[in-house]
């Protein structure tokens, strides 16, 4: 088997291509020939050394993949050689054959292996943060910070499926694309985000905040809740300004953060909800009801990764570049 390995922690080029002798499945697991693997931030932030559940370098990245099985263990009934899965891999992605609980590898719907690879990661994010956490309603207003990502794009998706209305930001550049992917109003990142949203919103503020951004931008992200509103706090992109690693930067983030009051929570009438999922990896029960419902509204249509970019994965370093200079509009994906 092939193998992208950290090496240590550094830039895109610490990434390396190894061989490994093909792993085996135990008696609850099964094997998978990888089509395709999801990148995400987390990877980035694991290679540059801050992302603290990252095992100690050398490691291979990875949180998500689509292909097919070849290998089955004894006590494995859901799925067969042969079937078509997608499947959770808490790192180990990032290779042409993995090893997985036969629990978290589900039954496939019929589209391209790029696709499938960029629904688990970002759509299982997505679904817990407005239908689990946030409970978002018909007509409320949702903002999404990041919203060209492969989340935001997953959370604009299912806002709209609750008839929610979406207010995301982004480059310039990259509004018509969002307008044309389900986006209902785009505020450039570098504006005045306050003053556009209480103008998009008649003063009152929004329902839900997505922010994947974390540092000063939690508190910011809070001030502009209306009352009854919800904020989701699921990244800290404000970690990685650029391809390097920069402590100045990330001492200022984790200094900036907000602490929230209780009273203050009180007296507003709001909430203020954490997530990481991949600190969810025991609720595997709730993870499955949640996948087989995203492969569910898949298969029927309803929802549809966008793919930003796909690259081989001999040149993840070069996906993960892309994903530094913030160019994609969707889920940047590895194949093999």
């Amino acid at each position: 088997m092939r193998q992208m390995v950290i090496s240590r922690y550094g830039g895109p080029d610490v990434l390396e291509i190894r061989d490994a002798a093909d792993p085996e499945p135990g008696s609850d697991e099964v094997r998978i020939r990888v089509r395709a693997a999801g990148v995400n931030f987390a990877d980035v932030m694991g290679r540059m050394g801050l992302y603290p559940d990252a095992p100690p370098a050398p490691y291979v990245p990875g949180y998500e993949v689509a292909g097919v099985v070849d290998a089955i263990g004894r006590d494995v009934t859901r799925v067969h050689r042969g079937d078509r899965v997608v499947a959770l891999t808490r790192f180990g992605g990032y290779a042409d054959t993995v090893i997985v609980p036969a629990d978290v590898a589900f039954h496939a719907p019929d589209r391209p292996f790029a696709e499938l690879a960029a629904l688990p990661v970002a759509y299982l994010t997505a679904l817990v943060a407005l239908y689990q956490m946030a409970n978002v309603q018909p007509s409320e207003t949702v903002l999404v910070l990041g919203v060209s990502g492969g989340v935001g794009l997953a959370a604009t998706s299912l806002a709209r499926l609750r008839r929610a209305v979406v207010i995301g930001t982004a480059s310039a550049a990259k509004h018509d694309e969002l307008h044309r992917l389900g986006v209902d109003h785009a505020i450039d990142h570098r504006a005045d985000l306050r003053a556009e949203v209480l103008r998009l919103t008649g003063g009152r503020g929004v329902d839900v905040v997505m922010d994947s951004v974390g540092g000063r931008s939690y508190a910011q992200s809070y001030r502009l809740l209306a009352p009854l509103g919800r904020l989701v706090m699921l990244g800290m992109t404000s970690l990685v300004p650029g391809r390097r690693r920069n402590w100045l930067a990330v001492l200022q983030a984790l200094w900036s953060m907000p602490r929230f009051k209780p009273l203050s929570l009180i007296n507003r009438n709001r909430g203020v909800f954490g997530l990481n999922l991949a600190h969810l990896w025991t609720e595997r029960r709730r993870l499955a009801a949640a996948m087989e419902m995203l492969t569910s509204e898949m298969a029927a249509g309803r929802i549809a990764p966008v793919v930003a970019a796909t690259f081989p994965l001999a040149r993840a370093a070069d996906a993960h570049r892309f994903v530094h200079d913030r160019k994609n509009v969707g889920k940047v994906v590895l194949t093999i």
